[in-house]
């Protein structure tokens, strides 16, 4: 009977300390929509707690306005793993106690389960996403555009590039596609000499670009004909092709991989009722629900067990055998020069 009192009056407290909403920032578009229908519908049926859903662009500045002005909006944001180091180092987001997350369905421990790199003091993993070049295939046909040079050989596919406003990415394909390994790319731009030589080729298709700051930007530019090949965020671009019928070629040359991760900001309201929602979201069923919405890899190992074959989307995880060179986007690299580059890459945009 003791055992049974128990239990009911921790259920009471959990409940009452569990926040009647949460504010969750994410970026939008299919992303959102794919969390929406395996992570924020589930926990709502699940815990009665609301989930309001918020866009925002990805970058640091709202959320430290936010922070710094002591009027903290959001509970849970998605950030990419620079960012999410970033803002842990400058004391923007609270910590999360690892030792709660909860273990993978065969009883394997969180720390185990998860891909390396994807707990952080301040966020938990949550998907890795491709950045890669694509192009409407009625522009080119067959002999369309293959290598990640070829998004820089303006001779032979003439016209517009998009490309992100952002030095992350631009700064590793312009070494890439200028004879630089990927095992060597950081080497190389973490060097005044490295970082020149990327600023050198990223003229030479300069006034070729444009530029785009919401991953909604590339399929639109390439719909309309704005640009005849774009830096995409690979599941826009399979979202396109499924959901509205598109001809868009995906050239995985050169794709670079980003994992992005939950985090609560420093100050939240709800921060409980957040963390909660965080051990719920990145457990090995929501992850690998996700992947029914859209091509992304789930942070865990234990979630790929439940993607099946018959799943359209697995062929597209960026985890999934593609030809072409790879990277994974060094987070400490950017962490530790990302104020120098951007700077330099600001300088180079004026000029």
């Amino acid at each position: 009977m003791k055992s049974i009192v128990t239990s009911a009056v921790a259920a009471l407290c959990i409940s009452s300390a569990m926040a009647d909403s949460i504010t969750v920032a994410s970026w939008g578009g299919a992303y959102t929509a794919s969390q929406v229908q395996s992570q924020y519908i589930p926990f709502e049926s699940k815990t009665g707690v609301k989930i309001t859903s918020v866009d925002y662009d990805g970058t640091l500045g709202e959320l430290a306005t936010q922070v710094n002005s002591n009027n903290v909006k959001w509970d849970v944001v998605v950030f990419d793993k620079p960012e999410a180091l970033k803002a842990c180092e400058e004391g923007l987001l609270e910590k999360i106690d690892l030792s709660k997350l909860p273990a993978a369905e065969d009883g394997t421990a969180a720390v185990k389960d998860f891909l390396t790199g994807n707990i952080l003091p301040c966020g938990v993993g949550n998907t890795t996403y491709s950045n890669t070049v694509a192009y409407d295939r009625a522009k080119f046909g067959v002999n369309g555009p293959k290598t990640l040079e070829d998004f820089f050989n303006t001779k032979k596919f003439p016209g517009k590039r998009g490309l992100r406003k952002n030095p992350v990415v631009a700064m590793e394909w312009a070494l890439i596609a200028d004879g630089v390994s990927v095992a060597d790319v950081y080497k190389v731009l973490g060097t005044s000499s490295g970082v020149d030589r990327a600023l050198r080729k990223l003229n030479t298709i300069k006034k070729d670009i444009v530029w785009w700051e919401a991953g909604a930007q590339p399929p639109a530019l390439l719909a309309t004909g704005e640009v005849v090949m774009t830096h995409a965020y690979h599941g826009r671009i399979v979202n396109a092709n499924f959901k509205e019928k598109k001809n868009f070629a995906i050239i995985w040359d050169g794709q670079i991989q980003v994992s992005d991760f939950f985090v609560i900001p420093k100050g939240s309201k709800n921060s409980a009722t957040a963390n909660e929602f965080i051990r719920f979201a990145t457990s090995t069923k929501p992850l690998a629900d996700l992947t029914n919405y859209i091509p992304y890899s789930p942070s865990r190992k234990s979630s790929m067990s439940l993607v099946p074959d018959s799943n359209p989307n697995k062929v597209w995880l960026p985890t999934a055998a593609h030809p072409g060179r790879s990277m994974v986007v060094d987070a400490n690299f950017w962490l530790e020069h990302g104020d120098d580059l951007n700077k330099r890459f600001g300088v180079w945009l004026s000029k």
